[in-house]
């Protein structure tokens, strides 16, 4: 039998050979699940899909002359760099706005855009899965088939609504809002992307505030919380993972969007990604101008995925894998 003193010595002798056997098994796991033929082929692939961004980042800063004479790879023999490419794109006209103009319209729709299916969307997710009534289940179901529902079958009935109403036949069923004939208005474009971005949005938050431990809301209720208590001072916090993700996500979205904004935005409300498409037309054979605009078009993308993309990563996943 083992002594007294005897004891925490063969504790941490049992913890040693633990820890010992759980790094064992990680390297393990960590060489089967590793190859050097797979990281090589990974490392070709991305090589080779960014040659072609980099030769159009090279391009949007070379002078108009170099560029439809010489190739971009010139530039390491004879470097010759420029900012007026830039400075033309963004005061080049489109079919009524120019490039500056319709880059601060892609931030005034896509900030919106992006806030009120989150809201919306939250309030409906908290509800769902946590305040019982009747049809529940029955209604759930329907928002997540919505998913499904390509958004091309809904633009005409929209357009309707949003202009002279839905009509059967010479019967006026519902009037319409008279949103598209005002100018400088972006509520089509935000209600529209709301309405398209409410299904997505409602499943992946529903599945991550699901996972909530019931014993939280069951003590905030006992406290005397109300349903609004317990979602601002409870849900929205420990939920900020999975609505910051889905922020990221919408954002990306509406930002490059193109066929909303044709169906939906007003000439003089234009996105940056339309009056781009207006442009390539009457650019022509100027390279040199189309990769800055298009550059112009994806600085504000790049620097919200990359400064918030562990979100993006940990949030969408946990909420796409839980329920």
């Amino acid at each position: 039998m083992a002594s007294i003193d005897t004891v925490p010595t063969l504790g941490r002798k049992a913890v040693r050979d633990e820890a010992r056997r759980a790094r064992r098994s990680e390297s393990e796991a960590h060489k089967r699940l590793t190859s050097r033929r797979a990281t090589l082929i990974a490392v070709i692939i991305a090589v080779v899909w960014t040659i072609p961004t980099f030769g159009l980042f090279v391009t949007s800063f070379r002078p108009g002359a170099d560029s439809n004479s010489t190739g971009w790879w010139t530039v390491f023999v004879d470097p010759s760099f420029t900012l007026q490419n830039y400075v033309d794109a963004l005061t080049a006209g489109g079919t009524a706005l120019t490039l500056g103009q319709s880059f601060i319209n892609s931030l005034a729709i896509s900030i919106p855009a992006t806030v009120i299916p989150i809201a919306l969307a939250s309030l409906a997710a908290y509800a769902f899965a946590w305040i019982p009534f009747r049809g529940r289940s029955f209604l759930f179901v329907a928002v997540f088939a919505l998913q499904i529902l390509p958004i091309q079958m809904a633009l005409v009935p929209l357009l309707s609504l949003f202009s002279k109403g839905l009509t059967i036949g010479d019967v006026n069923i519902f009037p319409g809002f008279g949103l598209r004939d005002v100018d400088h208005s972006f509520a089509t474009v935000w209600i529209a992307h709301s309405i398209f971005a409410l299904p997505l949005a409602i499943f992946l938050l529903h599945n991550f505030i699901r996972e909530i431990p019931g014993e939280l809301i069951e003590a905030a209720r006992v406290d005397g919380a109300g349903h609004g208590q317990i979602f601002f001072r409870m849900i929205v916090p420990l939920a900020m993972p999975a609505i910051a993700s889905f922020a990221i996500f919408q954002f990306l979205w509406v930002w490059n969007d193109l066929l909303v904004a044709t169906i939906f935005a007003p000439s003089s409300s234009l996105p940056l990604t339309q009056t781009l498409n207006s442009l390539s037309g009457s650019w022509g054979n100027k390279w040199y101008l189309q990769s800055a605009g298009a550059f112009i078009s994806i600085v504000v993308p790049l620097i919200v995925f990359f400064a918030l993309q562990r979100f993006f990563v940990r949030g969408l996943l946990s909420g796409a894998t839980k329920g």
